[in-house]
């Protein structure tokens, strides 16, 4: 396996926790995150909520696992860790992408062949869930303005 899409330790992965890592090829980066499923296999989803996507799943310190779905703490969106499949909130019925990885000799490989490299952790990029996107408007004796 080629060292540069080595993730990370598969003994790292739980199934109560994810870890988010970094894909690239040339300039393009994405973010994904790992997590166990039940039956010990590892699987690997894109680290965005379908109903926002600048919204992350997980930004840096896991994202909330709860009775074998990964929760949007933005929207309260469920996933099913199994599939993807959002089974409740504003984007149900949508599916995380997914990426393919490979478990070999105790470790985690990224082996989609849209993506060159893997490292752990967030790409840094601007995490555009802070809200700041969204404007409000209000009016104060037939004036209107945004904040």
């Amino acid at each position: 396996m080629d060292n540069s899409c080595r993730i990370a330790a598969s003994d790292n992965i739980s199934e109560d926790e994810t870890l988010v890592f970094t894909a690239s090829a040339g300039f393009d980066t994405t973010e994904g995150i790992l997590t166990r499923l039940s039956d010990d296999t590892i699987v690997a989803y894109t680290n965005y909520c379908p109903h926002w996507r600048d919204v992350r799943l997980d930004s840096g310190s896991g994202a909330l696992i709860r009775d074998e779905t990964v929760v949007c703490q933005k929207h309260g969106a469920t996933f099913e860790k199994s599939s993807g499949h959002c089974d409740f909130g504003p984007c149900e019925g949508a599916v995380l992408d997914t990426f393919e990885i490979t478990v070999t000799d105790g470790d985690v490989y990224l082996t989609d062949d849209a993506w060159d490299e893997a490292e752990q952790g967030l790409s840094g990029d601007r995490d555009l869930s802070s809200g700041s996107q969204i404007g409000f408007w209000y009016s104060i004796d037939g004036k209107t303005s945004s904040v």
